[in-house]
């Protein structure tokens, strides 16, 4: 049987350092997903124009997020080390941080992480929703574990 080896979390390390560009985290990506998967547990809310994408990462989980076409924010709690507009940066506690249109970010969360992806959309329908926000959308743990999301009914 042909056994895919595990991606340390200093190979990760190493893979993020510097400025990484989206192709190079593609390529982590790719990697990763050669692993099993797990539930990141994604919920949606939509209201007021803006939609909100949440999800929990467990603690030791390698990942990286779809790049975005949309400037957005990011907001989290836990213990992250992730790429960010200034490079990456090891993140504990509470955080708010602006995410320029164009980034693809690849992280290790050390706790259980809360992440969420806040921009602002005229749709209410979360997949139209993932569609515009990337054109990664079929590359999303939505899409790829055709997992069920919980969403949120839009507040008019």
């Amino acid at each position: 049987m042909d056994q895919t080896p595990a991606l340390t979390h200093q190979q990760a390390y190493d893979l993020m350092a510097g400025m990484p560009t989206p192709e190079a985290v593609r390529r982590m990506e790719d990697m990763l997903l050669q692993l099993p998967q797990i539930d990141l547990q994604t919920s949606a809310l939509v209201h007021g124009g803006m939609a909100a994408r949440t999800i929990m990462i467990p603690a030791g989980t390698v990942l990286t997020g779809a790049q975005t076409n949309i400037d957005n924010l990011c907001v989290l709690f836990g213990d992250i080390t992730v790429t960010t507009d200034a490079g990456p940066q090891r993140l504990t506690g509470f955080h708010v941080l602006p995410a320029a249109k164009g980034f693809k970010r690849a992280g290790v969360a050390h706790a259980d992480t809360w992440w969420v992806t806040i921009h602002r959309t005229d749709l209410t329908d979360p997949e139209a929703i993932e569609r515009e926000m990337t054109d990664e959308a079929d590359r999303l743990q939505t899409n790829t574990l055709r997992l069920a999301q919980r969403t949120s009914e839009a507040i008019e």
